[in-house]
């Protein structure tokens, strides 16, 4: 084992202390805040982010997430921010999540859970994809290095069979344009998931706002696109 930056434990070759696969770490909760100023996906409580997924048949969703004001502690023992996601087709919540992130002292992004659930007319038919680090050997994971930079490779999330994306740092300096405007210096990253072979997703985020665009390339074709976004204070 190796210590990676400051008080993050990881398996030896990670590389500055992001982890991959199923490399186990030890998080060290003192090395961790919910006051996430990540400049890639900033976090400030009351922030808001709309967009809209649009699939080929022409189904629309309406994606809200909220940076709420509540913390969690988890069972790896760090102390996450609750971020709420939830997506609405014609009105209707299909699906409502709660993410869990902290910023490491390096500026890292971590993902340290998220308790999910799918609907259907008003009621819960899955819970599938829920996971927290430290509950039946799931593992935290990295959503965005603090230095992004071309090459990087890291796991966002590990609970075998269940929850096992990983992303891969594509390209910096880069620009994108949505209905919420036209972004400079995007940070561009590649997902993709041993669970579904066939699905590749790109991911664009913008500095000072966040990810304002993702497009699925393969396993399917949907286009999510912020809209607007409301800072919080």
């Amino acid at each position: 084992m190796a210590l990676g930056a400051g008080g993050v434990v990881a398996a030896a070759g990670t590389g500055g202390g992001l982890p991959r696969g199923a490399e186990p770490v030890t998080l060290d909760p003192a090395a961790f805040t919910t006051r996430i100023t990540n400049p890639w996906w900033p976090m400030r409580p009351g922030t808001r982010w709309v967009s809209r997924s649009t699939e080929p048949d022409g189904t629309r969703q309406r994606i809200v997430v909220t940076v709420t004001r509540d913390t969690v502690l988890t069972a790896a023992g760090v102390r996450a921010r609750v971020v709420r996601d939830t997506a609405r087709e014609d009105g209707r919540l299909v699906e409502d999540t709660r993410d869990l992130y902290a910023q490491h002292r390096d500026g890292t992004l971590w993902y340290l859970g998220e308790r999910t659930a799918e609907y259907r007319d008003g009621r819960v038919v899955s819970t599938e994809g829920s996971w927290e680090a430290g509950v039946d050997g799931a593992q935290a994971g990295v959503i965005m290095p603090a230095h992004p930079r071309p090459g990087q490779r890291y796991r966002q999330e590990w609970l075998a069979g269940h929850a096992e994306d990983e992303a891969s740092t594509l390209a910096v300096g880069q620009q994108a344009e949505t209905p919420a405007g036209h972004f400079r210096d995007v940070v561009m990253t590649r997902e993709v998931s041993p669970l579904e072979p066939d699905a590749l997703e790109f991911k664009l985020y913008a500095r000072g706002v966040g990810p304002v665009l993702a497009v699925e390339v393969s396993g399917g074709a949907a286009r999510e696109e912020l809209v607007r976004v409301r800072r919080g204070r």
